[in-house]
Formats: C-alpha cells, sequence, structure tokens
C-alpha cells in the first residue's frame, strides 16, 4: 500500500456508507494524529487503539446525525504522486467555507485555521465536508 491516509480515507467513506457503526484500520502514528484532528472536529466519535505489538489496529466509532452519515464528502488533496502545498500567504484560501481542511505542518498535523493563527504553510493532505 502506498497511501496509508488515502486507505484510511476510504475506510471511514465506505463504512459510512454502508451504516457501520465502527470501521477498523491498520494503526500508524500518522493515522492517530489524523483521527484525533477528526474527533476533536466532531467527525468522529472516538478511536480506540487495539491488537497485539508489531500488529495494532485503530477501532473508530463512525458519527451519524439522524442515522445520516456526519462525513458527506472525504477528498484527499495531496497523494504520492502530486503533492499539494500551500503556503502562509495563501492559507486563508482554505479557510473560507464550512468544510475542514487538514495540513501536515512542520509542527504536525493541524486544521487550516489552526495552521493560519500560527503563521504556517504546509502540504494540504484533505478537505473534508
Amino acid at each position: 500500500m502506498t497511501d496509508s491516509l488515502a486507505d484510511l480515507l476510504i475506510r471511514i467513506k465506505n463504512a459510512q456508507s454502508s451504516n457501520h457503526k465502527t470501521t477498523l484500520v491498520p494503526y500508524s502514528k500518522l493515522k492517530e494524529s489524523l483521527v484525533k484532528i477528526l474527533i476533536k472536529n466532531n467527525y468522529l466519535t472516538d478511536y480506540k487503539v487495539t491488537g497485539n505489538q508489531p500488529k495494532l489496529n485503530l477501532n473508530l466509532t463512525l458519527k451519524y446525525v439522524r442515522k445520516q452519515p456526519f462525513i458527506t464528502q472525504i477528498k484527499r488533496i495531496s497523494r504520492p504522486g502530486v503533492r499539494r502545498y500551500v503556503n502562509q500567504a495563501n492559507i486563508h484560501k482554505l479557510t473560507i467555507g464550512r468544510s475542514l481542511v487538514i495540513i501536515s505542518t512542520s509542527q504536525g498535523m493541524m486544521t487550516a485555521k489552526e495552521a493560519k493563527k500560527l503563521n504556517l504553510g504546509g502540504e494540504i493532505i484533505c478537505k473534508i465536508n
């Protein structure tokens, strides 16, 4: 697997389209930081790290509102073949609208609004509605 973050996002999207309450994803620190951002911004309910070392998994609890998936659209922006970057001068364009844009910066993964406050740029990971 070359793009583990895309795998995480697609597993969330597929699980919600099938109305699953939870989904299981292979563990990595990068995925865990992305999941923490999604929980902090109320896109997921909870997560647990399960399994034994060296084969850990993330067990994600999905969020629904009135039996409808809370996440309506997930789009991976930067891919291994085509990286997309934004500098601190142009980050305000990403913060317009209601969607959540996640950026990988030199200080870790964060939302575009947080990166704008800290005056940071970085790689655009994904956009979630």
